[in-house]
């Protein structure tokens, strides 16, 4: 997975970059077919905000916004809200596959 971080009028450390590349990569876990991130660091007078878009191969790309007293928090804020949103799409997904052909058909 692509990850492009951009910080808006504010300075990010770098510990916070880091960490935001791993947890950012370690979301294609939750979906295959997420392609690219991008994440935008901002600060509005003493609140840290950061936004992550996933975009998704084929499928309409997840936004989500965390904020907090620090950059650290609002990164662990968003991630928990894309987490939960790629793996809810994901049982989405597979709860409505047809039943495996071992099981048989018409119930016989």
């Amino acid at each position: 997975m692509r990850v492009q971080i951009t910080a808006r009028h504010c300075e990010v450390p770098s510990d916070v970059l880091q960490r935001t590349e791993e947890l950012v990569k370690a979301l294609s876990k939750y979906s295959p077919r997420a392609s690219a991130a991008d994440v935008i660091y901002m600060e509005e007078k003493l609140v840290k905000i950061a936004d992550v878009i996933v975009h998704i191969d084929g499928g309409e790309p997840i936004v989500a916004r965390g904020e907090g007293p620090e950059f650290r928090a609002a990164l662990d804020e968003v991630v928990d809200h894309v987490r939960r949103r790629l793996r809810k799409q994901r049982e989405r997904r597979t709860d409505h596959k047809a039943p495996p052909l071992s099981e048989g058909v018409g119930g016989e």
